[in-house]
């Protein structure tokens, strides 16, 4: 009880904070939030500093996102398990494409935005929302293709504030959504379990320049629809006080287990990003690091967060991961990207499930643990391309990752409606992958 009271503590001490520094901007004349400063350097931040497609109403942006991800572990389904990033082994995939932009007037303040996608994370980020399986109407096929849609409003009070309602993009868990904003392309457990998305009400405000307070009503933890009977609750708040300094620390709490109204969910995301080396005339041209820790856990419907027993199981979430950056030459082409983290995840309620009956379970108290770690290089000869060599090593408690055996059948292909054949993939503990990328974006 005393563990996860603390965790609310400090997530209403973080928003405490947040609102002392806002009471203390100075009476200035508004400007738009964080334009004062270079922020292209950030881990999940884009480093295009103009917009091609850009005009009075509308902003449009395409990214196109091609892999090769080489699995030593050579599974003969080509199927990678327990990933958000990657869903194809040892073959050339088109994992992401995006395209869409935002529709904008400046007179009335009326904003929309329209992002669509295709590729293999259409499929594989839904993984875990089950809402569409519920009620008739299928939501998979309905939103699936939308990355971001929302209709809104911009206010000019304050430093500004955003009134949108529709389907938005997650900042929790640090990293992109698209990959081209990444230090890294394979994110690790903390961020690769966190949400995605979030279908409901955002509101964005700018008391200052530096400082940005959301707060969002949602359907719940990265799903179309709604469990239970209550919304989600969250605020996020990203504090920049200076060019080399990132803080971002969210809050979310809701109803979110299928069919289980009783059981909460609380979850608190903390980030900081520093760069504490900048020379873009040298040879090393620039070096930062970011580091990320979350705690989270579920209360209630036959589980309790910390300090359980075999009766009433811990059911929790305790992650973090770092990664450090250094950029060389005069215009940042090339980047060099060491990190990597650790999850423990009591009750696998935020765990990416592997395919087969049975095979990993959610019971109550059910544990799993793991670790990864991965070096990347990255090329970007402009700021329209990236091209990415990495090399990723992950390790779970239990059997987790495809084997060689793969995950649909033994033939290779998924069972067909009806199949008898009751298939029990192979899983292995360990992964050792190595994924070369291209990411257009313009």
């Amino acid at each position: 009880m005393k563990k996860y009271s603390l965790c609310i503590s400090i997530a209403l001490m973080v928003l405490s904070v947040s609102s002392t520094i806002a009471q203390q901007d100075t009476l200035s004349k508004p400007t738009e939030p964080f334009a004062w400063g270079d922020f292209t350097w950030l881990q999940g931040n884009n480093r295009q500093s103009t917009s091609v497609l850009d005009s009075k109403y509308f902003t449009g942006s395409f990214t196109l996102d091609v892999n090769y991800n080489y699995s030593a572990n050579n599974p003969i389904d080509h199927t990678t398990t327990g990933s958000t990033a990657t869903f194809r082994a040892n073959e050339f995939n088109v994992s992401y494409i995006e395209v869409g932009g935002d529709f904008h007037d400046s007179v009335s303040g009326a904003r929309g935005r329209l992002m669509l996608q295709l590729g293999t994370r259409a499929t594989g980020v839904p993984r875990n929302d089950a809402t569409p399986l519920r009620g008739q109407y299928d939501l998979y096929t309905a939103m699936r293709y939308v990355t971001e849609g929302y209709a809104g409003i911009h206010l000019n009070s304050m430093h500004g504030v955003n009134i949108d309602v529709g389907i938005f993009k997650s900042y929790v868990g640090l990293l992109s959504y698209n990959n081209f904003e990444n230090w890294n392309y394979q994110p690790s457990f903390t961020s690769d379990n966190t949400p995605w998305f979030f279908t409901g009400i955002r509101i964005q405000t700018f008391p200052t320049d530096k400082l940005k307070l959301e707060y969002w009503v949602v359907n719940g933890w990265q799903t179309y629809g709604m469990f239970n009977n209550v919304p989600g609750l969250g605020v996020q708040t990203i504090y920049r006080p200076t060019e080399n300094t990132s803080l971002t620390a969210s809050v979310y709490g809701g109803f979110d287990t299928p069919n289980n109204s009783k059981r909460f969910r609380f979850h608190s995301d903390n980030s900081l990003l520093y760069r504490y080396y900048n020379s873009p005339d040298s040879w090393i041209s620039a070096a930062a690091f970011s580091l990320t820790g979350d705690i989270g856990f579920e209360q209630g419907g036959g589980v309790v967060g910390f300090g359980g027993d075999s009766v009433t199981p811990s059911q929790n979430f305790v992650s973090g991961m770092a990664y450090h950056r250094v950029w060389f030459g005069d215009n940042k082409h090339w980047g060099w990207t060491v990190g990597g983290g650790y999850i423990s995840n009591p009750g696998r309620y935020l765990a990416l499930l592997p395919p087969g009956k049975g095979v990993l379970t959610q019971n109550p108290g059910d544990q799993f643990t793991g670790w990864d770690v991965s070096t990347t290089v990255q090329y970007m000869p402009n700021e329209n391309v990236t091209f990415g060599l990495e090399y990723v090593r992950r390790h779970a408690s239990i059997p987790y990752f495809a084997g060689h055996g793969g995950v649909t059948s033994t033939n290779g292909w998924s069972d067909p409606i009806g199949s008898t054949q009751n298939f029990i993939p192979d899983l292995v503990q360990d992964e050792t992958r190595v994924i070369f990328s291209v990411i257009f974006r313009i």
